[in-house]
């Protein structure tokens, strides 16, 4: 999506150890109305799906979710990343890793909110090394659900997480996907 690529020209910085600050626009304060045009555009990639529900980890992921989620017109579901008191009953769970945060959680959903007859499209803010798509996938797959993809916002594309997923056959659909980048400058993947 050429629009995000110029966005993150315009409004993002590279920061030590991989990390691109988006939080302007994305994933602090959030441009609403950039969000819904992204929400559409991944619509258009998955229009040939039967999405019944849209699925992400608490908290980045979440306005992304929101409005890819009233474009299929389905519910959203995000997982929380610890276990509260008001997550009771049985749980679908997986530990993920957080590169951006370098620590380890355990990614939670309530085991009624997907089930056997659900096809879920997982949606993320990044795709880094892939361990919270993995973490996601886990949980439809033990809920007895459908992955019909997962739909990225950014992708570090030099990190091959989305790669490595590709390989093993699931649906990939980054609007943006960074090959490379440094104080100096970012590459695009094209």
């Amino acid at each position: 999506m050429r629009a995000l690529e110029d966005r993150i020209l315009l409004d993002g910085r590279v920061l030590d150890g991989d990390i691109l600050q988006v939080g302007g626009f994305i994933n602090q304060q959030i441009d609403t109305s950039f969000t819904v045009e992204m929400a559409k555009e991944v619509f258009s990639l998955f229009s040939d799906t039967s999405v019944t529900k849209v699925l992400t980890i608490e908290a980045s992921g979440i306005a992304f979710g929101f409005a890819v989620a009233i474009q299929f017109g389905v519910p959203l579901v995000f997982a929380k990343k610890s276990r509260t008191s008001n997550v009771d009953g049985a749980v679908l769970f997986a530990q993920v890793h957080s590169y951006t945060h370098g620590n380890d959680y355990k990614a939670t959903i309530s085991a009624e909110y997907i089930s056997p007859d659900d096809n879920v499209l997982i949606v993320d803010d990044f795709l880094a090394n892939g361990e919270a798509l993995r973490g996601l996938i886990k949980i439809v797959k033990d809920a007895g659900a459908s992955v019909v993809g997962a739909a990225i916002e950014i992708e570090k594309g030099f990190q091959g997480g989305g790669d490595r997923l590709r390989s093993e056959g699931i649906r990939v659909e980054s609007l943006a996907v960074i090959e490379s980048m440094s104080e100096s400058g970012i590459t695009f993947r094209r």
